[in-house]
């Protein structure tokens, strides 16, 4: 496993323990390969997905629940994610693999798979801090001890042959607990990875329901809304290089300010209705409107010439899109970048509706036969992404999204406190989108920004007006 050793002067994580987790059972098909898909190898050089959940630790000293000491808490809730984390694994058996390569000499060719059966399972750490959850959300600038929460630290995808493919780490605070998940990004999207977090959350539940009788094994292995993995019998794509070579670069990162910004439901409303009155129509989402107040204030920190082109790029999911349709459960990777670029002139001089209608118009034109055309060339002239050519500096990245249920993860602690991120996939422009811990449409907003670009973000009156006084 890949820890991280990053420190504040706040705090320094230590690990208590490591292991590795086996699925229960394992299915007959996981007796064959599992072969990436081309998405799937476009991202053998991205980072892993580290996500992670902050809750406050259940007080065992009142109420109805009060049945066990304060310093068996923590033992009994590691042992329940365990079992549940070996139960969950049954159902999504690939995490549990490693990655391996299939080789062909005439033509030279190599194709990446899964293999589930040669892997001793996926990691588990528990972790201890002297923090306290007020350390980490009270914190104007998110503390770089965060990137302490998640394994596989800076881990690029192609290391899944070495590591493994998934990792908890359960990192034990003064009065709180963060659950911190790192995944491979070639096995699956933000939406496969919170499919799993809220499986995990949920089969966690059932264990606690079913602990009285311990007969009733049944429930652990029924989810409502199940992983479904493609079906194939051999190789859907092969490299014409070994992805194993120098081709994958890899590069020191700056040093970055990373900040929540809260936006609050009316906030949301209110640049909806902005963005749809400057052009005259309803069709802009929310989503997209906060998107492009968000662009338009980053390049505005920047100070850019007027002539300089800047481009918002988000992720947009394929699923829906697709001939057939997939169901939101089909697990793997099913995204692909979409963008727009304006003249910086042009992105400050024009109203928020003009650059919201930009980016409505880029996702509406991401059609199934876009994508079928996107992934023929990619079969034509195979490649995977270079760290160069998925960031510059007048870039803004609009990444995860407010649909995924991030709080419906309790773990028996309620709702968490915040979503935090780790250190991987970060850049100059990187905004992540989190669900409001309030619900009802409000949006967290992760920026990620240059030293001197966020001090200017935070200086410019207009954008901070929209901000929440919680962020």
């Amino acid at each position: 496993m890949v820890s991280s050793s990053s420190s504040s002067s706040l705090s320094e994580v230590q690990i208590v323990t490591e292991c590795f987790i086996k699925p229960k059972t394992l299915p007959k098909k996981s007796k064959e390969p599992y072969h990436l898909s081309a998405l799937d190898h476009l991202m053998l050089s991205v980072h892993y997905i580290q996500k992670g959940l902050l809750f406050l630790k259940p007080s065992q000293q009142s109420g109805n629940d009060a049945t066990e000491p304060i310093n068996d808490f923590m033992d009994t809730f590691l042992q329940r994610l365990k079992d549940s984390l070996a139960t969950t694994l049954v159902h999504f058996y690939p995490l549990a693999g490693r990655l391996s390569t299939l080789r062909t000499d005439n033509p030279r060719s190599h194709s990446v798979f899964v293999d589930c059966n040669n892997s001793p399972g996926a990691g588990f750490i528990h972790a201890k801090s002297d923090l306290t959850v007020a350390d980490i959300v009270g914190s104007k600038h998110v503390p770089l001890v965060v990137q302490s929460f998640f394994d596989h630290h800076k881990a690029v995808n192609l290391d899944g042959q070495t590591i493994s493919l998934l990792s908890v780490k359960v990192t034990e605070l003064v009065d709180g607990v963060f659950i911190g998940l790192s995944m491979n990004h070639s096995i699956g999207d933000g939406s496969s990875f919170w499919q799993f977090f809220n499986s995990l959350s949920y089969i966690f539940s059932s264990h606690e329901e079913d602990t009285i009788d311990t007969n009733n094994n049944n429930s652990l292995f029924c989810l409502k809304n199940p992983p479904i993995f493609r079906e194939a019998t051999g190789p859907i794509c092969t490299l014409p290089f070994s992805p194993l070579d120098e081709s994958i670069t890899r590069s020191e990162s700056p040093v970055f300010k990373e900040r929540i910004f809260h936006f609050s439901s009316e906030t949301v409303r209110s640049l909806k209705s902005m963005a749809n009155q400057d052009c005259g129509t309803t069709m802009i989402s929310s989503l997209q409107s906060l998107t492009a107040f968000i662009w338009r204030s980053i390049t505005r920190a920047r100070k850019a010439p007027n002539d300089q082109e800047t481009t918002c790029r988000f992720a947009a999911g394929n699923r829906s899109r697709l001939s057939p349709p997939l169901p939101t459960n089909h697990f793997g990777v099913y995204i692909s970048v979409t963008s727009t670029t304006a003249r910086t002139c042009n992105l400050l001089e024009n109203g928020l509706g003009w650059a919201a209608l930009k980016l409505h118009r880029a996702v509406t034109e991401h059609s199934g036969e876009k994508i079928a055309s996107g992934i023929n060339r990619w079969l034509k002239s195979p490649y995977v992404l270079q760290p160069e050519r998925v960031s510059d500096p007048n870039l803004v990245h609009m990444g995860s999204s407010p649909r995924f249920d991030k709080y419906g993860c309790e773990f028996g602690m309620g709702k968490a406190v915040a979503v935090r991120s780790g250190c991987n996939g970060k850049y100059d422009g990187k905004v992540s989108a989190y669900p409001g811990r309030d619900g009802g449409g409000s949006i967290d907003l992760e920026v990620c920004l240059l030293p001197e670009f966020m001090e200017a973000l935070e200086s410019d009156q207009e954008f901070m007006s929209f901000v929440s006084s919680s962020s």
